[in-house]
This record gives structure tokens, sequence and C-alpha cells, in this order.
């Protein structure tokens, strides 16, 4: 476990190897799972706020779910996400000509229209933030979907915290990210394992 400031950052973020491969996965984390992407209290208003910008990029079932149950919910622990569809794809996702799953208040983000990219947690993933009162922990989500995300980090070398610099820096600023990759570069390698031949 690390410290930087008063957010711990568990050894896998600098240990671990990722890059999103959706070709592979296609979009998988936007419809797994029991609940919607969480979401901060304040971006709640900022949803409000673009979603009749965001609307015109959604899907027709999307959108119909966003008129029932609003622009957010909350999970059976009371915690604030997006709505999903019959269980399972976000309100918020789209698919695109390949049946790729993507983000369509990012079409919008790179499309010009707004600018706000996307909820943190999506852009933060595989980082879990767990917020307790006088600090911030962040974890890496293991997660089945993902192997292909973590078999093309290994084979690029590119270490979790590498590959998610911008929301690193969008949530926590770009002193506070370069003192954390100063901290990990300052540790020594991690030894591998050998292989013990019997």
């Amino acid at each position: 476990m690390m410290k930087v400031g008063e957010i711990l950052i568990s050894d896998d973020i600098k240990d671990k190897e990722f890059v999103c491969n959706l070709e592979k996965c296609k979009g998988a984390c936007c419809v797994e799972g029991d609940y919607g992407a969480p979401l901060e209290e304040s971006e709640l208003a900022i949803l409000e706020e673009i979603y009749p910008i965001v609307k015109q990029y959604l899907s027709p079932e999307g959108i119909r779910e966003i008129e029932k149950q609003g622009k957010h919910t909350v999970d059976d622990d009371g915690e604030l996400c997006t709505p999903i569809i019959a269980g399972r794809e976000c309100v918020y996702a789209i698919y695109d000509k390949r049946g790729i799953l993507k983000c369509g208040i990012e079409q919008a983000y790179l499309e010009g229209k707004i600018s706000w990219k996307k909820p943190i947690s999506c852009h933060l993933y595989p980082i879990r933030v767990t917020s307790k009162k006088n600090f911030e922990a962040l974890n890496y989500h293991k997660w089945h979907i993902c192997s292909p995300a973590c078999s093309l980090g290994k084979e690029l070398q590119v270490p979790v915290y590498k590959f998610l610099k911008d929301p690193l820096i969008r949530k926590y600023g770009e002193p506070w990210y370069n003192e954390l990759v100063s901290l990990i570069e300052s540790q020594p390698p991690k030894e591998k394992k050998k292989k013990v031949v019997k």
C-alpha cells in the first residue's frame, strides 16, 4: 500500500498491467454487473445539465429507461449509480457498427458538444475509489471480463497507473499524479519469482 496526500493506493496499481482491448471485450464493462456505473454526488447536476445534448446519442431503450428511472438511481447499498436497461447495459451506453458498447456521453464529448467526458468512475476503471471520512482508497478491481486488457497490458508492459494517467490527473491533479509516479519509480523493482524445475 502506498500513500500520496490523503489517498491510499493499492500496490496492484503499480504492479498490474492493463490496456483496454475493446476489439476483444466489446465494452463488456458497460453491460456486465448488477448495477450501473458509480456516480459522485457532484456529477448528478452535470448529468441533468448535459442530458438534453447527450439524449440524441442514446438508444431508444436508454432514453425510455432514463425517463422512467431518472438520470441516476441508487443500488442496494444506497450508493449513487447510472440506471441500466433490463438488468443489462448502462442507459448511457451505445453500440457502434461493430457491436462494441461505447459511452454516449463520451461520444458527445469527442464531438465537442459537451466538456465533460463521462463519470469519473468509468474513466478510472479498473481503479475503484472507496471514500471514507478522512481519506480515499484506490484499489485495482480484477474482473474476468477484462482478461483481454490484462493480456494486452502485459504485452505492451503498461502498468495501471500509466494507462490511467489522464483520469488520475482529472481526479486528483497533475502535482498529485507526479508525486505518485515519483514514489513508484523510487521503489526498487519487484523481483520476479523464478520457476523451480523439478
